[in-house]
């Protein structure tokens, strides 16, 4: 098993080590693993194990979403969701920090993606920041963590992985522990965002009341622009009502709530905000097809190495080898957490969860942890790495949005990283904070 063992290791952080597609990484790894382990008809039994790794009703729901997110992206979604937030958050001193925070939660939610968050809230609020006088690496820097609550806050895509992968979780129960950890994730941010500004002297030459200079309103002026305002957020934001309670509630299974999002986001981006034309249809579904073409690539080659590591009873060994260190949860959870970080510096997060999890939930099912809570956990981890180089995709995206060098924003990101190690530590620690939304809709049925 050790030869095995090592070849899968070796190759895999060869092939990443040259840049290779994680997908083929996986792949190539698992093939040359099976024929070291011994394994006759190799290539017959990875073919069978990819098609397996697929067959799961759950991962429908994948595209749909996916597609969801790129037609509420494309529909305007971003400015109304600034709007909204900007009415609330918009006058207190940073203020436009704290509409890009609550923006990219709410836009990250309903999109399920950070990157789109990223592009969309970045790609507006990071020029108007600049303008108000904010550090354009500040911008950046928050613009890039505060993106990845939308993978925490539900519907999440990478939260439908790992229910697939750890089999006998609640996509339900996933989406609802979610919510608190979010929340505090942003919360989080927030209070790092004014405490910088404050030093900084950011927001406090202007009254930000949004993203536009307008004068200053009479009361009842200002009563309806926040009913307008928030009136034409509604639409989006019941998005996530929809999905969620729809799902709770037993209305639909979570591949249902995916289809009536791609419902609900056809209707206001072509219908209602008539800002996605027919004839741009063709092409967002295309984009979307190629994206969901790499996630599920991902998953079956993903399934395929995950049956061979518990064929091999690989996952077992490191569950032993990690209760040997200590018998101490606390510092169990620590070591995990601390591998997950260094993971996440350089592998994505699909990837990640995929490989990870049949790893280490064996691991923190022995200690009496929840699959629910450990899947939160896991998540709030590997967001951080999604801000970090060499792989951080919402730092790259950032930096390219906002016409910046890594090197600076990276400096600038410190003290929000700081805030999701906080965060982390507090998810990790505090279990209710995943799991008592779950178990009071538990209680209430």
């Amino acid at each position: 098993m050790s030869q095995g063992l090592g070849v899968l290791i070796a190759v895999f952080a060869a092939l990443l080590f040259l840049d290779t597609p994680v997908a083929f990484v996986i792949g190539i790894a698992t093939l040359l693993a099976a024929w070291t382990f011994g394994y006759e008809d190799v290539i017959v039994s990875i073919a069978r194990d990819l098609g397996n790794g697929l067959d799961s009703f759950a991962l429908l729901a994948i595209p749909f979403f996916i597609l969801a997110g790129d037609l509420m992206g494309a529909g305007g979604l971003a400015r109304r969701l600034i709007d909204f937030a900007a009415v609330f958050l918009g006058r207190f001193r940073g203020g436009l920090s704290l509409v890009n925070t609550l923006t990219c939660m709410l836009f990250g939610a309903i999109s399920g993606s950070a990157a789109a968050a990223v592009s969309s809230v970045g790609g507006t609020l990071i020029p108007e920041m600049n303008r108000k006088g904010y550090g354009k690496d500040f911008n950046i820097a928050l613009t890039a963590t505060a993106a990845t609550t939308g993978l925490l806050i539900p519907p999440s895509n990478v939260m439908i992985v790992y229910a697939v992968v750890a089999s006998n979780v609640s996509i339900g129960a996933l989406f609802l522990a979610g919510v608190i950890p979010g929340i505090v994730v942003g919360l989080l941010l927030m209070g790092v965002s004014v405490a910088v500004s404050m030093r900084k002297g950011y927001g406090k030459a202007t009254v930000e009341a949004g993203i536009s200079d307008t004068p200053r309103l009479t009361i009842w002026q200002a009563i309806w622009h926040w009913v307008t305002t928030t009136w034409r957020a509604v639409p989006s934001l019941a998005l996530v009502v929809f999905v969620l309670g729809g799902i709770l509630k037993g209305y639909f299974t979570p591949t249902e709530a995916s289809a009536v999002a791609v419902l609900w986001a056809f209707l206001l981006a072509v219908v209602c905000y008539r800002e996605v034309p027919l004839r741009a249809l063709p092409r967002l579904a295309i984009g979307s097809a190629r994206t969901t073409g790499i996630v599920l690539l991902l998953v079956a080659v993903s399934q395929a190495m995950s049956r061979l590591l518990t064929e091999e009873q690989i996952p077992q060994a490191v569950s032993e080898a990690l209760l040997g260190m200590s018998t101490n949860p606390l510092v169990i959870l620590l070591t995990i957490n601390i591998i997950l970080l260094m993971v996440g510096t350089f592998m994505d997060m699909t990837p990640a969860v995929l490989v990870f999890t049949p790893i280490f939930l064996p691991v923190a099912v022995g200690i009496g942890m929840d699959p629910v809570h450990f899947g939160i956990v896991l998540i709030a981890n590997l967001c951080i790495g999604l801000c970090t180089p060499p792989v951080g995709t919402c730092l790259f995206l950032g930096c390219s949005v906002g016409k910046s060098k890594i090197a600076t924003v990276s400096v600038a990101m410190i003290p929000f990283f700081i805030a999701m190690f906080v965060a982390l530590i507090l998810i990790t620690y505090i279990p209710a904070l995943s799991l008592w939304l779950p178990k009071l809709l538990d209680a209430m049925e």
